[in-house]
Order: C-alpha cells, then structure tokens, then sequence
C-alpha cells in the first residue's frame, strides 16, 4: 500500500511541470575599449539542478552561445557558479569618436534565442523557462547607468562619453 501512494507521488512529480528556470538579474558593464564583463544570475528548480549535474543541459552554455552571436564577439567564461555565469566579451560595444567624444554602442540582445535552444532538450516538457530578467542593467565606463525590468529583447544602448580637457 506503502509502494504504491509513493509510486504515484514519484509518477506525479515527474509528470507535473517542475516549476521554473528564472533569470534574476542581468549586469553588463561597459569598459573604455568597448569589452564588457556580462553577469547573469538566475534560479534553477531541483529537476534543472539535477539535469545540470548530469551535464544534459547547462544554462550557462545556452547564454554564452546567445551573447556571442548577438554581440558578434567571442566570449571567454570568468567564472561560473550553480547560480550564475560571468562571461567577458571582447569586443562586446562598437567604439568611436566624433567631435572630441567617444561614443559607445551595445548590440541588441535577445535571450529569447537560448529559450528556443532549451527546447531541444527531452526534459523540455517539464521546465518552464523565464529568460527575461527581473533586473537588467547596463553601465558605462563612466557610471552612466541603463536599467530595464522584466525583458528579454535587450535594445541597443548608445552612450556619448564627453573627452577630458
């Protein structure tokens, strides 16, 4: 009797949707020559937890594929954690200069791209995946600061820096 009530709670927990990947928060800094250290911080559910262990999915492979083909750099890994992912990008913001000016332009992001990639996997059934940060902020190399909430098509930025005199 025993058995079968835990067989049909372990059949009922399989079964059910497992709850949900959330992203947290999204931080890129603008440093001077246009590179940029990207952070995201997000939450797992037991079942991605153990779907990461087991090295069947990894959120933070998903999200450096998406920044490298949105922001047309290579990314290296700074430093990973079961909650979240820093990746450097290199040449992460086009740099220029006009008119004794140094003007910054971030590429558009859009991390609806790494839901789609979530979807290839068997387990995609039981995970509701949310990619759109509760908080995203986006910071220059002189503290100018661009937050949004609760997106995931992150909008180009452009940001005029004024030259020293």
């Amino acid at each position: 009797m025993i058995g079968g009530i835990l067989t049909l709670l372990l059949f009922g927990a399989i079964v059910m949707p497992a709850g949900a990947f959330t992203a947290e928060k999204l931080t890129i800094d603008i440093e001077e020559d246009g590179a940029a250290i990207v952070t995201f911080d997000y939450s797992l559910t037991w079942l991605e937890n153990i779907a990461v262990f087991l090295k069947i999915a990894d959120p933070n492979v998903e999200f450096g594929k998406a920044l490298e083909k949105y922001s047309g750099s290579e990314v290296e890994s700074v430093a990973v954690s079961d909650r979240s992912a820093s990746f450097r990008a290199e040449t992460f913001a086009r740099v220029s200069s006009v008119d004794n000016a140094t003007i910054y332009a971030t590429p558009a992001l859009h991390l609806e791209e790494a839901e789609k990639a979530l979807n290839d996997y068997w387990f995609a059934p039981l995970v509701q995946a949310d990619f759109s940060p509760a908080v995203t902020e986006v910071t220059f190399a002189d503290g100018k600061n661009e937050t949004l909430r609760d997106v995931a098509e992150i909008p180009s930025f452009t940001h005029q820096i004024p030259a020293n005199p």
